[in-house]
């Protein structure tokens, strides 16, 4: 597994006192499958080794989908690096599919334990850089049309954009 005083979400845990640690039993098969087939959309050359290379062709697949600034773009990828360094995959060694499951459940705990604390979420921050940049028309707002941009950029079937924000779009907006 990950080495609990390397991986930044044990760290992080570790330094506000909480001693979570992962058990494999406590997660739904279901969840297992979804968590690997997203470790596959990652691990663009399966070598079963998720590395930052990788990671950062996600940003890049935006800009080529959206009228993005470079300085959108340059958010963007320090959001995503800072999220996914934060989810165990490390820099220099990349993160191995079989530590996938765990260093999500880790980050989430760590994501758990900032909000208890009133820190800041670091899915907030990333979902926050996307939508500066998937916001085309400036309004603050993203509409169904750019929410299937983003679901393009990931592999995402784009009906699925339609099921998303039916749930977020609370008020009934249609933003």
């Amino acid at each position: 597994g990950i080495n609990a005083e390397y991986g930044e979400s044990y760290r992080y845990l570790r330094s506000v006192g909480n001693k979570w640690q992962f058990n494999v039993e406590d997660v739904h098969p279901k969840m297992l499958e979804r968590l690997y087939k997203r470790f596959d959309t990652f691990d663009l050359d399966t070598d079963g080794k998720m590395n930052m290379d990788e990671i950062m062709y996600w940003p890049d697949r935006m800009r080529q989908l959206v009228n993005a600034t470079d300085e959108q773009v340059e958010k963007m990828r320090s959001a995503v690096y800072t999220f996914f360094f934060n989810k165990g995959v490390d820099p220099v060694n990349g993160l191995k599919r079989e530590d996938w499951v765990e260093a999500n459940r880790v980050f989430a705990e760590a994501e758990r334990e900032r909000e208890r604390r009133g820190e800041p979420s670091l899915i907030a921050m990333l979902s926050n850089a996307y939508y500066d940049v998937l916001d085309d028309d400036g309004d603050g707002t993203v509409d169904v049309d750019e929410l299937k941009t983003m679901m393009k950029a990931f592999d995402v079937p784009q009906e699925a954009a339609y099921t998303f924000f039916e749930k977020a779009d609370t008020d009934k907006s249609g933003k």
